[in-house]
């Protein structure tokens, strides 16, 4: 799961608990969002979510595994690695 803390380690909230893996987590560049990495309908894809942990919204959808979300600096955008093609490649979503 998931979850966000202050600095100093308190103050743990869990943001994800769907019994799924959810890892990777990264943060928007505007800290509002945090995209990341889960299984829970079946196979990784990357999932985007509000920093609080509503609005949990999937970005991928296909057989590959994809992994490792990274916002671009203006966060439009978020690259990640996936093995869509047999090998791992980078790929790049939009994000509105």
């Amino acid at each position: 799961d998931i979850y966000v803390m202050d600095a100093d380690g308190s103050d743990q909230t869990r943001l994800t608990n769907n019994g799924a893996d959810d890892l990777g987590p990264a943060w928007s560049p505007d800290g509002t969002r945090i995209a990341f990495t889960s299984n829970r309908d079946g196979n990784f894809d990357i999932y985007v979510m509000d920093a609080d942990g509503s609005d949990q919204t999937r970005l991928t959808n296909n057989d590959a595994k994809d992994f490792v979300p990274a916002w671009s600096p203006d966060g439009t955008q978020i690259a990640f690695s996936s093995d869509r093609n047999g090998n791992d490649e980078i790929y790049v979503i939009r994000i509105k």
